[in-house]
């Protein structure tokens, strides 16, 4: 129980933090967007805003994904669950997370197979890509991994952007959900055995100091 608690406590904090800062990201796409309005306006239109707002939504949403989960901030259609006890409650949720942990494994292995396509790996075993790479940048370095690569995906626009950045934030976004997926599921067999780790996650904190 204790390196359970551990890893609820480091998950939390590192995923609070990251979503307190990528909140601001809004503005980006704000800024970005107003630029691409001027220039057209009054300049010649730039052909990298579009694709960079949605590059930068992409890293908004997925990689505040992970606060949203811990905040119970997340779409859901709550008919009976506002009702219940909190035991209850930690019962049905300890149930229905496990979905919620199988989609994001299916998510996470369809991103990296994305990304080591973006890489250009074309074989059908991408997880021996990625040892590969990985052993190869230990030994290596830069130089050593940069061998491993293939021929680099690129957006099929003017601008033709590589892919792989997005990419990789994406991967990032969804193994950062996964862990916080399964730092809720400690957190409600916790409370089903008596122990609160709510109380002490940093979001919560967060809530009481705003309230």
């Amino acid at each position: 129980m204790k390196l359970a608690i551990l890893y609820v406590r480091a998950i939390d904090r590192f995923n609070h933090r990251l979503g307190r800062i990528v909140m601001y990201g809004i503005f980006v796409m704000i800024g970005v967007l107003l630029w691409s309005s001027v220039s057209k306006t009054f300049f010649r239109p730039s052909q990298w805003t579009l694709e960079i707002a949605q590059f930068a939504l992409v890293a908004y949403y997925m990689l505040g994904g992970p606060y949203s989960i811990q905040l119970g901030a997340n779409v859901r259609m709550d008919l009976f669950h506002h009702r219940w006890s909190s035991r209850t409650r930690a019962a049905v949720d300890s149930f229905t997370v496990l979905f919620l942990v199988f989609y994001l494994g299916v998510m996470l292995y369809g991103a990296l197979t994305s990304t080591a396509y973006a890489l250009g790996y074309f074989g059908d075993e991408p997880f021996r890509f990625w040892r590969e790479l990985a052993w190869a940048f230990l030994s290596g370095g830069p130089e050593g991994a940069s061998e491993m690569l293939g021929h680099l995906e690129r957006s099929p626009t003017a601008w033709r952007p590589y892919l792989w950045p997005v990419k990789v934030i994406m991967t990032l976004g969804i193994f950062l959900m996964l862990l916080q997926a399964l730092s809720e599921l400690i957190k409600d067999i916790a409370t089903l055995r008596g122990i609160d780790l709510r109380s002490d996650a940093p979001a919560a904190r967060h809530g009481a100091e705003d309230a």
